[in-house]
């Protein structure tokens, strides 16, 4: 996949992005450059390759240390939204941006 200067200005727009010439084509340059890439990675033939947990747990067994989930903040959603301009079933009103 490879994509074009008209197809990178639409992003631009969609991202509220301002770029000038010389922008655009680097960034266009290195998205390309970042594509090619995946395109490598997935021409990878990893059939039968179990996922890793850890990077580490390929050559030595380890064990993962995580901690309990618990919560240790009190509640203050009604005192964060005070100050929101819009706020709906406790939730907070943005003005939609996706055209």
């Amino acid at each position: 996949m490879a994509l074009t200067l008209p197809e990178l200005d639409r992003i631009a727009n969609l991202a509220r992005l301002e770029l000038q010439p010389e922008e655009r084509t680097r960034l266009l340059t290195q998205l390309n450059g970042f594509f090619g890439i995946v395109e490598t990675m997935r021409a990878v033939d990893t059939t039968g390759v179990e996922p890793l947990a850890h990077p580490v747990a390929a050559i030595q067994d380890i064990v993962l240390r995580l901690r309990d989930d618990v919560v240790s903040e009190p509640n203050q959603r009604e005192a964060n939204q005070q100050t929101a301009p819009a706020v709906e079933r406790g939730l907070f009103l943005v003005p939609k941006v996706i055209e």
